[in-house]
């Protein structure tokens, strides 16, 4: 899949779904102008990209500038330790690419409302729950889509 439509860096001018591809926010840049304008404070962006890098493959990466794949650039960008990591765990461009784009709509559904709604009907119709259920279940996954289905799929398997 990949991303073929990716943005430009944040630095570079990209839009706001190039925040997958940011560096933490610990000096002033544009990241802060980006974060503004989906309305996520630094400590909400570093606290989702975190967990995304938990939940994925994009939490390898040690020898990276920020410890963890998900901190790096787009592969556009020549990088040897971002490359480096990708070969040793056996990580293609495309699957990086398409793991950034995850994480970017993860990013930009946090603190919309309509993002939202969408995951709770996604997780009504998956797994035959109710509105109630499928809010709370959100809310208790802080709004994470990915979160939420990996809980539901647990219960069904221990039902």
């Amino acid at each position: 899949m990949a991303w073929d439509d990716a943005p430009s860096h944040i630095c570079r001018g990209g839009d706001v779904r190039g925040l997958a591809f940011c560096c933490p926010p610990v000096k002033p840049c544009p990241v802060m102008n980006a974060l503004k304008e989906v309305g996520l404070s630094p400590q909400e962006y570093l606290d989702i990209k975190q967990q995304f890098g938990r939940e994925t493959k994009l939490g390898q990466g040690k020898g990276t500038c920020f410890g963890s794949l998900v901190w790096c650039c787009k592969t556009s960008k020549p990088c040897p330790l971002r490359d480096m990591t990708l070969n040793q765990i056996g990580m293609s461009h495309d699957e990086y690419l398409t793991l950034k784009k995850e994480l970017s709509e993860v990013i930009l559904g946090a603190k919309n409302p309509e993002k939202l709604s969408e995951n709770t009907k996604a997780l009504i119709e998956s797994f035959k729950i109710s509105e109630e259920e499928a809010k709370q279940v959100l809310e208790d996954s802080h709004n994470d889509l990915r979160v939420a289905m990996k809980s539901l799929k647990m219960k069904e398997l221990e039902e």
